[in-house]
């Protein structure tokens, strides 16, 4: 059996800078006591579970927080990043803040902010329903339009006034490239900004590479990651997929036999020790169906 691993798999800068500043926290901490982060820090659950058995609590609403703040309490805002009125209300309340944005979303954030002011409408193309997205949407007092289909594209009724389009970082870049060339031929004033990561980009391009090349593709990361998500669905195109959070996902081992050759790809929030983990299993388990 041939294994192989994608290049660019596994943690991003971003997500390594947040994992960093919040393992940092609670060094300065002397623990996790007293230590939030808004959201989940990174999209994957393991990580996640990891810090809330240290002791750090992850909340989605400061409303809810209220009564329970206590003097000292640490914020850190997550990779995907949130919404102006986030920040004010976080200063109002008291909370020690640190924002673990990843860089690349806040450049967005920027983005829109900036050409929202000079009376620009703003689209964003992503999901809706994505943190990162709502974030971004927060910095243009929500005003925002969000498109993550040609067919939107092409609904779409041009005003007057300019336009300034952005993209989700982990956007899939082929769909992106098409929607861009349905915006340009619809609107005569428009300013766009690839603002898809080169990350997100490299894993994707890397997928696509390697898929073709194997039989299986093993794609890890979490269910509810969008770059994980994209990449199992650039790797179904090519060779068949399996797309598992853990090892212990990984139930069926039938097609894993020793003249098969496998391809590994890791999302960006994936940790180095759960891919080890699966490529041990697939090593130790797949030959014995031979």
């Amino acid at each position: 059996m041939v294994i192989q691993i994608a290049k660019h798999s596994g943690f991003c800068y971003g997500v390594k800078r947040a994992i960093q500043m919040l393992d940092g926290i609670i060094l300065e901490n002397n623990g996790a006591k007293n230590v939030y982060t808004l959201g989940p820090i990174i999209h994957n659950r393991q990580v996640t579970e990891y810090y809330e058995e240290k002791g750090v609590k992850v909340i989605e609403n400061l409303d809810d927080f209220m009564d329970n703040r206590i003097d000292g309490d640490n914020l850190i805002v997550r990779s995907h990043g949130a919404a102006k009125s986030i920040y004010d209300e976080a200063a109002k309340i008291g909370f020690k803040l640190f924002d673990a944005t990843c860089p690349y979303v806040k450049k967005i954030q920027k983005t829109v902010s900036s050409y929202h002011l000079k009376g620009y409408n703003i689209i964003i193309v992503g999901d809706r329903t994505h943190p990162e997205v709502i974030g971004i949407n927060g910095w243009c007092d929500e005003s925002a339009q969000i498109f993550d289909s040609l067919e939107q594209v092409e609904g779409l009724l041009p005003s007057s006034n300019p336009y300034c389009i952005v993209a989700q970082t982990t956007f899939k870049l082929s769909l992106w490239e098409e929607m861009v060339a349905a915006f340009e031929a619809k609107l005569s004033n428009c300013v766009i900004h690839n603002t898809i990561c080169l990350a997100t980009e490299e894993r994707q391009n890397a997928c696509i590479e390697l898929s073709k090349n194997v039989d299986i593709m093993v794609v890890i990361g979490g269910k509810h990651s969008s770059n994980t998500r994209k990449l199992a669905e650039i790797c179904r195109k090519n060779a068949t997929t399996i797309h598992i959070e853990t090892k212990d996902d990984l139930v069926d081992l039938s097609g894993f036999k020793c003249d098969a050759r496998v391809g590994i790809a890791a999302g960006a929030s994936t940790p180095d020790w759960i891919v080890e983990s699966v490529i041990l299993k697939i090593e130790n388990e797949g030959e014995v169906l031979v």
